[in-house]
């Protein structure tokens, strides 16, 4: 089989479409006589730190399943670049322990289009740039796919010297995935500015940097500042894997496709709006990183805020990706600094069976005040939401493993029902949507048990996307977003508008904690956290349902914990 190595000429050079750019454009690899006049094209995906974790247990699997699929376009080379001194061989061993598949075979021709670097990530003074080498190794990549063009007859004996001389070079594409820590970015980016960006008519180049994007406003923005002085908004791809994943891509749909859901979201009929993030372990080793952020910058100013953006916003004048952001923007916008009065932080002690606290973690010092659990309470002051609490909780080594978005409504007025009470109160509805694990959509109603008597009990309407979709594959987050970013759509990656604001929001919150004025709670490792968190969300309006019985707890295993 033949590859398709050619597209039509672009029309807008920056952002082809995935239509065009596509494996699946041309599975039999023949070339049709309208792309002989074509541009041959290829593209470049390097990805910096390659013999990391997150390279090898996010980024290459996830390229491996866009591989397979068919979402890589024909003549992509994958180029891992590191310091590390690894053989071409013992790199793709290092790889293929995380790709899975029941195929040795594909697994080892996804493995025949990567190649490895090894290299230092600033140039020695007055040294050539340190990526000019990896730039003369890129270009020879894309030189090959010249060769492979032209002996597969798209340049044919008949073909006219000008014609000939129109493909002297390829055009080559080219995306710098930075698996990197963010203080090397704007050293990495400068050399990949000064050797590496793709310098052919009609191609583009992109770079993907992964959070934390700065540790407050100030930091945040000096990052930018550095980046945009090299790059333009269009080829920064601030990547936030939380917006890759299935249910979060569904919200927009869900809020903005279906009738009946549209009337009930606002202040009228929703109580109060849960965010929650629940790990069942700790810090595990990386505690001297984890001490330098804390639960605050790790999971909630960036996961949860933009989850927590999605749920709030307006409906957007179109699906482009600016038109959804600015909604996004919209909404970071209407939120206050986070008051200190509506805040608990926690730090995870010893657990009854011996586990460990977060001070016996390696790293971190004994004295730490770094919170691993956060309970904050934040209000969108515009019309739709005026006065409806969003209801933020992230922590680590709590009693399970969760996260999930939990929009609470308000009581039934006139309630029929109201001699069979527990405790005085009425058991709301709730609408949830669990993004893991096993991703699940459903709606708690209160219903009558079989029987004679009437008995009230809680059940749910649910759609649990592992029974549903059984044999259709979700794809990771980082799938998503590879794709998007090969495919020039940024919509699920953050603008630099979008960090202001959400650093605007949380920076004033984040000092304070820094200089000591907020002294963490002890809670028991595996518990659900301190007493003071679910204080605070009952103050603010949050009512654990308490009702006879609740078939969906049961089932599930769950609570509003």
């Amino acid at each position: 089989m033949k590859p398709d190595l050619t597209i039509d000429p672009p029309n807008n050079t920056s952002s082809p479409s995935s239509s065009s750019f596509s494996a699946k454009n041309n599975p039999s690899g023949t070339p049709s006589s309208a792309k002989l006049k074509g541009y041959p094209q290829c593209l470049t995906i390097t990805v910096l730190g390659a013999s990391g974790d997150l390279a090898r247990k996010k980024t290459y699997p996830a390229l491996f399943s866009l591989w397979k699929a068919g979402h890589v376009p024909f003549n992509t080379k994958i180029l891992g670049y590191a310091r590390s001194k690894l053989e071409l061989d013992e790199f793709k061993g290092k790889i293929r322990l995380f790709l899975k598949d029941s195929s040795n075979e594909k697994i080892e021709h996804f493995l025949s289009i990567c190649d490895y670097v090894q290299g230092e990530y600033s140039s020695i003074e007055e040294g050539p740039p340190c990526f000019s080498g990896l730039n003369e190794v890129i270009e020879e990549l894309e030189r090959e796919v010249e060769v492979n063009w032209k002996e597969n007859a798209f340049i044919t004996p008949s073909t006219s010297a000008a014609e000939n001389k129109k493909y002297k070079r390829v055009v080559g594409n080219r995306i710098f995935y930075l698996a990197l820590p963010p203080v090397v970015y704007p050293s990495v980016c400068a050399e990949i500015k000064a050797s590496a960006m793709s310098s052919t008519k009609g191609s583009w180049t992109r770079v993907v940097v992964e959070k934390p994007f700065g540790k407050d406003l100030e930091s945040s923005e000096k990052l930018n500042q550095s980046l945009s002085a090299l790059f333009s908004e269009e080829q920064l791809y601030r990547i936030d894997h939380y917006l890759g994943k299935e249910l979060v891509q569904n919200l927009v749909v869900m809020r903005f496709a279906n009738r009946f859901i549209s009337p009930l979201w606002n202040r009228d009929n929703i109580a109060n709006v849960q965010i929650i993030f629940k790990e069942p372990f700790g810090t595990e080793g990386r505690g001297g990183y984890f001490d330098d952020y804390g639960i605050i910058r790790d999971v909630i100013q960036n996961h949860l805020l933009q989850i927590m953006c999605l749920v709030a916003m307006e409906k957007p004048c179109s699906l482009s990706p600016d038109d959804i952001r600015d909604e996004k923007l919209k909404v970071l916008r209407c939120i206050a600094p986070v008051s200190t009065d509506n805040v608990v932080v926690g730090q995870y002690s010893t657990g009854p069976h011996g586990q460990p606290a977060y001070v016996d973690d390696p790293g971190v010092p004994e004295n730490s005040m770094a919170p691993t659990f956060c309970t904050c309470v934040m209000y969108v002051k515009n019309e739709r939401w005026d006065g409806v609490p969003f209801i933020i909780k992230a922590g680590k080594a709590l009693n399970e493993a969760k996260c999930e978005i939990r929009v609470q409504f308000k009581d039934v007025p006139g309630d029929l029902f109201e001699s069979r009470r527990v405790q005085g109160k009425q058991a709301r509805n709730e609408f949830v949507v669990r993004l893991q694990p096993d991703p699940t959509i459903f709606m708690k109603m209160t219903v009558k048990e079989p029987g004679l008597d009437m008995n009230l009990a809680q059940s749910e309407l649910e759609l649990l996307y592992t029974t549903r979709y059984q044999r259709v594959a979700i794809p990771e987050a980082y799938e998503r977003l590879i794709l998007d970013c090969i495919n020039g759509d940024q919509q699920h990656f953050v603008r630099r508008d979008e960090l202001v604001a959400a650093w605007t929001i949380f920076t004033p919150l984040l000092k304070y904690i820094d200089a000591g004025g907020m002294k963490p709670y002890p809670y028991p490792y595996g518990s659900v956290g301190p007493y003071e968190a679910n204080a605070l969300r009952e103050r603010v309006g949050h009512q654990t349902n308490v009702i006879g019985r609740d078939i969906t707890w049961e089932k599930h295993g769950l609570n509003s914990q």
